[in-house]
């Protein structure tokens, strides 16, 4: 048992790191730059890195610490070693991989100088194409958050905020992140006097966070069969010894007839449809098939897509 948590412990290390890594490259390659801030921390660290000079991401470690202290006292310990690790590799990296210093290692100077011609040094990113680089910044910080997600780690910031507003005011974790999010969008619009910044904000913000799901999660590649046939025995054998797959029978009845009905529920992949499609439809060409979209399933033959957030 201890081995598993040992061997738990180091992969879930790994893939903070790696997720950290991908976050700061995000940030400091191409949001910053342009001043595109998807709220958070992140966003708010910009105002102290443009107009004051400070590192990004010492900016986003010192407002990340009180953060995570006062999570810990008023939320509980689910703001953990994963937690913190996130928040502080997050930083680390990107000023770490900051472009300044990716050019002072002579990489890529040539391509860098050709993107940058007339920018102050604080503004040079690896585009000069501001939707490239919210594209680009948004996929590389969206997928970077999933894995440290996946990995039972946070990247801390306005994680902590809608915990807290979670448990003492009870509003729902996605109003949370609007609000919070949401205002400091506007806020930083409005400190750079800059309208634009927030559509490109709200536009990073949606993007970054479908692709934090995917990375998190996954791709959902199970489907829900609903089938009501005549013939639910064979339909029922079928798909159970052709494409392995359990099986429930819910009892129904027609509206209109009245007549009894046995209706075959079952979950299969996505690459399994046609091959049911064609069974069923030998079986019983009349058959009425309903497919519908689940996001998640757990038990027996398939892995879950949800998270489990609790300590590496």
């Amino acid at each position: 048992m201890r081995q598993i948590y040992s061997k738990q412990f180091v992969k879930n290390s790994i893939g903070i790191l790696c997720g950290s890594i991908i976050y700061g490259i995000g940030y400091a390659w191409f949001l910053i730059p342009f001043k595109i801030a998807p709220g958070g921390v992140g966003g708010l660290s910009q105002i102290f890195f443009h107009m004051f000079g400070f590192p990004a991401g010492l900016c986003m470690l010192v407002m990340n610490i009180p953060l995570f202290v006062l999570g810990i006292w008023l939320v509980g310990k689910q703001f953990g070693l994963g937690t913190f690790s996130g928040f502080l590799l997050g930083s680390v990296f990107t000023d770490l991989f900051a472009v300044k210093n990716i050019y002072k290692l002579g990489i890529l100077t040539d391509v860098l100088e050709s993107y940058n011609v007339g920018k102050p040094m604080h503004e040079w990113a690896f585009t000069d194409n501001i939707f490239l680089a919210a594209i680009a910044g948004s996929i590389l910080l969206g997928a970077g958050i999933g894995i440290i997600f996946r990995s039972k780690g946070s990247t801390g910031g306005t994680d902590i905020p809608v915990a807290i507003l979670k448990k003492y005011y009870n509003t729902s974790i996605t109003t949370g992140y609007l609000v919070i999010e949401t205002g400091i969008i506007i806020f930083i619009g409005a400190v750079f006097k800059n309208p634009n910044l927030i559509i490109w904000g709200f536009f990073t913000l949606f993007l970054a966070s479908r692709v934090c799901d995917l990375s998190a999660e996954g791709f959902p590649y199970t489907k829900g069969v609903f089938i009501i046939s005549n013939k639910s025995d064979e339909v029922k054998k079928a798909i159970m010894e052709r494409l392995d797959r359990g099986v429930t029978i819910l009892y129904g009845e027609g509206g209109y007839s009245g007549e009894k009905k046995n209706i075959i529920m079952c979950v299969i992949n996505r690459r399994q449809i046609n091959i049911m499609r064609d069974w069923v439809r030998r079986i019983d060409p009349d058959a009425f098939i309903i497919l519908a979209e689940v996001s998640d399933v757990m038990g027996y033959g398939f892995k879950t897509r949800s998270l489990n957030m609790g300590d590496t």
